[in-house]
């Protein structure tokens, strides 16, 4: 059994609960209701568990009598399984050069939809070699043409802005329609 002990999310246990009466609930009691704290912690003692202080807002606190190292591996697992099932933004990149001619640029587009129908984010780039920069322009309007044509997969997030050598834009994908 821990004495003094405090977690990170602020969880009081044992000697640390410093009120005169807790409702006691979970499985590990017979009968749950409200005990003075020197009850609750002889009934934790006993079955060499830990009184752990579930809700303080409450009056007066509910506490639980359960072993707490399994109880922070169980919050944790559940928060590393909540991590891995949130959405993770995919970014797949598409990139020009100033003077793409048609083929090319078709073909790209193909693969802009799918990406885009699979829920990933494209980021579109023009790369300016050399002295190509004085392109710009182009690369602007290849750019735009490609944020058009992909108008029914995607929303362009922002305009094509130069970066150095680069122009970028990115696509977002629209929302599914349920």
């Amino acid at each position: 059994m821990q004495n003094q002990k405090k977690d990170e999310d602020g969880l009081r246990i044992n000697n640390e609960i410093r009120v005169p009466q807790v409702r006691l609930v979970g499985d590990n009691i017979a009968e749950p209701g409200i005990y003075p704290i020197a009850k609750a912690l002889k009934l934790a003692d006993e079955l060499e568990l830990d009184l752990v202080e579930i809700s303080a807002k409450a009056d007066p606190p509910v506490c639980k009598i359960l072993d707490y190292q399994k109880y922070l591996y169980q919050q944790k697992k559940k928060a590393k399984e909540m991590k891995s099932n949130a959405s993770k933004v995919v970014i797949k990149e598409i990139r020009f050069g100033p003077n793409t001619d048609e083929h090319d640029f078709q073909f790209k587009l193909k693969h802009a939809m799918e990406f885009l129908q699979e829920g990933a984010k494209v980021k579109s780039s023009v790369f300016f070699k050399g002295r190509s920069i004085v392109y710009a322009d182009q690369g602007e309007k290849l750019l735009l043409r490609f944020a058009v044509e992909l108008e029914e997969y995607g929303r362009a997030e922002q305009m094509p802005k130069l970066e150095g050598k680069r122009m970028i834009m990115m696509i977002a994908p629209l929302p599914k329609k349920k």
